[in-house]
């Protein structure tokens, strides 16, 4: 997407990010938007399939993080592996195909996925009721990631290249915007959206126009470490699940490197036997995706696809 004169802000401090800003945002991108029509998603097959990978990223500089001391098992290279303990269950929507998982406040905003089956919802942690859903504009998308930064909600698709923003307050829609690519996950460190598409680079966006800012590889041990999927960035570092695994990346946004590993295998198991102790069963699909930041208590939230349980765990 071709930059335009607002996105000079960017070389100031930004203020706080309004539905005035980025509705001014959206209106500036809407000529190259509004004569292209909504691409319509192909019925089969409803999963995502992973992306090739894309040509190496040059190497970012070394890291300014310091990174914690390993506090559990450490892999045979050399990176931790955290098992969290878990210290509450919420309920959760069963039939929810969660792409996207953030707690604002005391709200639990998600988003869900498939065709026919996409929403954007604000939820209740506690009880797992559904305060208030919408559908995007179109039937025929399948939604991914989320993030909320300041006033805005910003909902990715998968194939269909279209991110909607959404009134926090209320989910009333306030336009979409543009983007190459696929959309898996979306985050945001106060000042950009992070965003990953199913391949082994993270992408920084411009708030108001979407437009990448900056790439980044991320590794461990020097291999390229892909499926990157649902995002949350919490005390320097980005943490995504990895597509089809039990694995969560903690990952230095300075060097992409990643510093430490969160096995939620026990978790897996957990909500597999409580949805079969309910009569449904997980499929392979049905996979860990969902992390939300607790931070009034420290806390992370984890949650996956169709799974009926959110767990609030702490980490070594």
């Amino acid at each position: 997407m071709t930059r335009r004169p607002l996105l000079k802000l960017l070389h100031k401090p930004r203020p706080p990010l309004t539905l005035s800003s980025v509705a001014l945002g959206v209106l500036l991108c809407l000529p190259a938007q509004a004569a292209t029509p909504v691409r319509s998603q192909p019925s089969s097959p409803l999963i995502k399939v992973s992306l090739s990978q894309p040509a190496p990223a040059p190497t970012a500089p070394k890291s300014a993080v310091p990174n914690p001391a390993p506090s559990g098992p450490v892999t045979s290279s050399g990176i931790p592996m955290l098992i969290p303990k878990v210290i509450s269950r919420f309920p959760h929507d069963p039939d929810a195909f969660t792409e996207g998982f953030e707690l604002v406040g005391s709200t639990l905003f998600e988003s869900t996925g498939l065709v026919g089956q996409s929403s954007i919802r604000r939820t209740n942690l506690q009880s797992g009721e559904v305060l208030q859903s919408r559908v995007p504009p179109s039937s025929k998308v399948f939604s991914e990631g989320l993030t909320v930064m300041g006033e805005v909600a910003y909902q990715l698709t998968w194939q269909d290249g279209l991110v909607y923003l959404y009134d926090a307050q209320n989910l009333r829609s306030l336009g979409q915007l543009r983007y190459r690519g696929e959309g898996w996950g979306l985050t945001n460190d106060g000042k950009s959206l992070i965003m990953s598409d199913g391949s082994d680079t993270l992408y920084w966006r411009d708030p108001l126009s979407f437009a990448v800012t900056k790439k980044l590889r991320v590794t461990a041990a020097g291999a390229g470490i892909d499926k990157l999927n649902e995002l949350e960035y919490l005390d320097g570092f980005v943490y995504a699940n990895i597509w089809l695994s039990n694995k969560i990346a903690r990952i230095d946004p300075l060097s992409g490197k990643v510093t430490a590993w969160i096995d939620v295998s026990n978790l897996a198991r957990e909500a597999q036997a409580a949805a079969a102790k309910s009569g449904r069963e997980l499929g392979f699909d049905d996979v860990p995706n969902g992390i939300a930041h607790n931070a009034a208590k420290g806390t992370l939230l984890l949650t996956g696809k169709r799974w009926p349980l959110v767990f609030e765990v702490k980490l070594p």
